[in-house]
């Protein structure tokens, strides 16, 4: 009875699509991977101009 999962309710009004149900977790999801690998890019970016920086002036 506690460990049982909690149902959700089965009619939900949602304003615009995508608010809910399969799109909500596909554009969670989709926002997910994008901020992912805009960190990824953004890190290695920060990287390449600090240790362009650090590297000794002739």
């Amino acid at each position: 009875m506690f460990f049982r999962k909690k149902d959700k309710p089965r009619e939900r009004f949602y304003l615009l699509p995508g608010q809910g149900g399969k799109n909500f977790y596909r554009k969670q999801r989709y926002f997910l991977l994008w901020s992912v690998a805009v960190g990824l890019v953004l890190g290695v970016v920060l990287t390449a101009v600090m240790w362009w920086m650090a590297q000794p002036k002739h």
